[in-house]
């Protein structure tokens, strides 16, 4: 005897092998039994905020990707991978900035006669780090709230008494930079408010970073196709110019003979206004006239007729007792 189907264990399986596929097609790269390339190590002095899942790139073209940031002592190890392509035991390694965002890449520059031994790490003679604008202005943030600027002002306030008579350049000078400290340290607290706002809209647009990216690839992609269509363009803007010159052309040519024949056409619509009640009640009548058609004629190729008080009652014909009379 054959053993039914069990739809429900079928489809739990299928399931899980679509789940299974998913899994792997999404994480392949995580894979161990996947190739990544070859495995590089390089130094750097400092990080300046590369990730893990930065790209790899060489002469602009993406290669690989960095695998990992540490501190090794008193440097930072970054591992990395480039697939099919060859790095030399010259080349230079350098975390570029790659957005206004501070995002980075790692730049390979593949120097040298023999390739490079990925067992032997890159020293840090041969790799660069960018100056980092964002996180220079953190810095000064983080000093600049550190700094007394009450006791600034006092010190300034006493130096200028000091010099008090000195040339009177010398002294309006010192003056001048008492009451700009004052001015400073009277408003210590909204600068420190307004840097520490700065970060946090630096962070806030770099977290967005890849929709900002997006958003530009789209822009250029939508004005890369309107330059491919410029000439499509241009040439339907030509003829839609041509064509009204000739419709107009064909307007005065032929006025004579349309103005008489729009007069016309309004006198045949103030006809057809007048008679509207006639028309609609021929409308109206028309539909049954219609259906009794087709009830004589939807039988077949004959005619459906029936004539009453064809037979006389005298020969035995069978006639309605209220005798036969025309429709009405």
């Amino acid at each position: 005897m054959k053993e039914p189907r069990r739809p429900v264990l079928i489809a739990v399986i299928g399931l899980l092998v679509i789940a299974v596929i998913s899994w792997i097609g999404f994480n392949s790269n995580d894979l161990p039994f996947t190739s990544h390339g070859t495995s590089y190590t390089a130094y750097f002095t400092e990080a300046a905020g590369l990730q893990p899942g930065n790209t790899v790139r060489i002469a602009g073209v993406t290669v690989g990707t960095v695998t990992g940031v540490s501190l090794d002592g008193a440097q930072v190890k970054v591992s990395f991978d480039v697939n099919g392509a060859w790095v030399g035991d010259d080349s230079t390694v350098g975390i570029d900035i790659v957005t206004i965002l501070g995002e980075k890449d790692l730049v390979v520059d593949p120097l040298g006669p023999a390739p490079q031994n990925p067992s032997q790490a890159i020293p840090a003679s041969r790799t660069a780090s960018p100056y980092d604008v964002t996180q220079a202005l953190q810095e000064t943030g983080t000093v600049f709230q550190q700094v007394d600027t009450t006791s600034v002002a006092k010190a300034l306030e006493d130096i200028s008494a000091t010099f008090a008579n000195t040339p009177p350049a010398v002294h309006q000078a010192l003056t001048g930079l008492a009451a700009l400290s004052q001015t400073i340290a009277s408003q210590d607290s909204q600068i420190a408010t307004l840097l520490a706002g700065t970060n946090q809209l630096s962070g806030t647009v770099a977290s967005e970073d890849s929709e900002f990216k997006a958003l530009i690839n789209d822009g250029n992609l939508l004005l890369a196709e309107l330059e491919q269509q410029q000439q499509a363009i241009g040439s339907l803007l030509t003829g839609t110019q041509a064509l009204s010159a000739q419709l107009e052309i064909l307007v005065k040519d032929d006025q004579s003979t349309l103005a008489p024949m729009l007069a016309q056409l309004g006198k045949v619509t103030t006809v057809l206004e007048r008679n509207q009640a006639n028309l609609q009640e021929a409308l109206q009548l028309a539909g049954p006239y219609t259906r009794l058609t087709g009830n004589v004629l939807g039988s077949g190729p004959w005619f459906d007729t029936y004539l009453c008080g064809l037979i006389p009652q005298s020969y035995g014909g069978t006639q309605p007792a209220t005798g036969c009379e025309p429709p009405r």
